[in-house]
């Protein structure tokens, strides 16, 4: 007769914080591990690897990651979950660039496209001399 022997179960997957913070960013953007390997030109068991490391990526491609998530390259290395904020100055328009960080990157773009449309307007009504009325007693 054979004994039955008993399978160990599989350890869990250990996420280290900086391999969690890059999952956290690319999921934030909306990306699929695919779409954020083919942004950078790298194989996506690469950014697989990445999300379960405890180390950053290779600095060659910090810049490129930082840009394809939308955050800065120190968001990518900081060392608390924060992302970066706390470092920022507190003010409504960091608060609500802030949201829109957490947003998926369809969403993030079209708020942008309107954002961009609003700054032209009001860029092209400076531009045209302004018109006052006086009342006259």
């Amino acid at each position: 007769m054979h004994a039955v022997v008993p399978r160990t179960p599989r350890k869990p997957s250990i996420r280290h914080a900086q391999g969690a913070r890059i999952l956290k960013l690319r999921q934030a953007a909306g990306l699929s591990q695919v779409e954020l390997a083919q942004a950078l030109g790298v194989p996506q068991t690469t950014i697989a690897h990445w999300e379960r490391s405890d180390k950053p990526p290779r600095s060659d491609v910090l810049p490129q990651m930082a840009t394809a998530l939308g955050v800065a390259v120190a968001d990518l290395l900081a060392d608390s979950d924060s992302s970066g904020e706390s470092r920022q100055p507190v003010g409504r328009l960091q608060t609500v660039v802030a949201q829109i960080r957490r947003l998926p990157r369809r969403q993030q773009d079209r708020i942008l496209d309107v954002i961009a449309a609003l700054v032209q307007q009001q860029t092209t009504s400076e531009d045209e001399p302004i018109k006052r009325t006086r009342k006259r007693a």
